[in-house]
């Protein structure tokens, strides 16, 4: 049984991990506010892209760009899987990995050849771990999100389907939802779809000009940099989300630890005193007698 001096060791460490997780808790809850306030505010630019892009596909339903035009077979996919660079987000990074292994696992059922970019460590480790799995380019997620960066992503798979390297490419990321809630999403990036996910809406009175063709060489790739560009600010206001959550919890099984040790504290304390106080009373009768 430990005595005294051990359990006191033993709380005051906890307590020391509590002020950790408390403080983590708090920088998660202040970065969340900023990122959700940031998805929130390109969720609609990039659903309007999408419409906008939509209307102008329509007026060209013969166009030839090559990121709109589908390849004749699937042999060859790029996964695109987006994490955080830290963990310490409870689950976060493992559904978005094992939701990637189900949508390669479906595209190698096919026959198709995988390929796996990263965005974020947890990803790029998570597949070092695969054996057969061949590895394209890596983007740590360091500090802020950046539009760049998503710019430079774009350009690479762009590149790639553009020149035939692969038939599709597939954006595996985690969609903040709410404080408590990130689903995994798959999604496909390329061949683009110029279709709006809110379905069919009324024409807009657009003029296009000069003509559809040329508007879209300049909409097509810079939709395709919107989009990554919303994966990786859903997965950074999730990461901070999973992290408040998991540091919360974390809180509060510390402060348990340290009621259970301080119970088993005041226990072994008891018992000290009342063995000094049967040695006190059986020395005093020993003299008596």
């Amino acid at each position: 049984m430990p005595n005294l001096k051990d359990i006191k060791r033993r709380i005051t460490s906890v307590e020391k991990t509590q002020q950790i997780t408390r403080a983590m808790r708090m920088v998660a809850g202040a970065k969340l506010r900023r990122a959700q306030e940031a998805i929130e505010s390109a969720r609609p630019y990039a659903e309007r892209m999408r419409a906008t892009l939509a209307e102008v596909a329509r007026s060209q339903k013969d166009s030839e760009h090559p990121l709109l035009v589908g390849h004749d077979s699937v042999q060859r996919v790029e996964l695109l899987v987006v994490t955080s660079e830290r963990g310490l987000c409870g689950a976060f990074n493992s559904n978005v990995v094992k939701f990637a292994h189900k949508a390669g696992a479906e595209r190698s059922a096919s026959g198709a050849k995988l390929t796996v970019s990263t965005a974020g460590k947890k990803a790029r480790e998570a597949y070092q771990r695969e054996s057969g799995i061949a590895l394209g380019e890596h983007y740590p997620q360091e500090g802020w999100v950046g539009y760049a960066q998503a710019a430079e992503i774009a350009a690479y798979v762009s590149q790639r389907y553009a020149e035939g390297e692969v038939d599709e490419v597939v954006l595996v990321y985690s969609e903040f939802v709410s404080a408590l809630t990130q689903t995994p999403r798959a999604v496909r990036l390329l061949p683009f779809s110029a279709e709006d996910d809110a379905g069919e809406t009324e024409a807009a009175p657009y003029e296009i000009e000069p003509d559809p063709e040329k508007l879209l060489k300049v909409l097509v790739p810079k939709a395709v940099e919107v989009e990554i560009f919303r994966a990786l600010l859903e997965n950074q206001a999730g990461e901070h989300a999973a992290r408040m959550a998991a540091m919360e919890s974390a809180t509060r099984n510390t402060q348990d630890l340290i009621e259970s040790l301080t119970l088993q504290y005041n226990r072994a304390r008891q018992a000290a005193i009342t063995k000094e106080l049967v040695e006190i009373v059986s020395g005093a009768e020993a003299l008596n007698g």
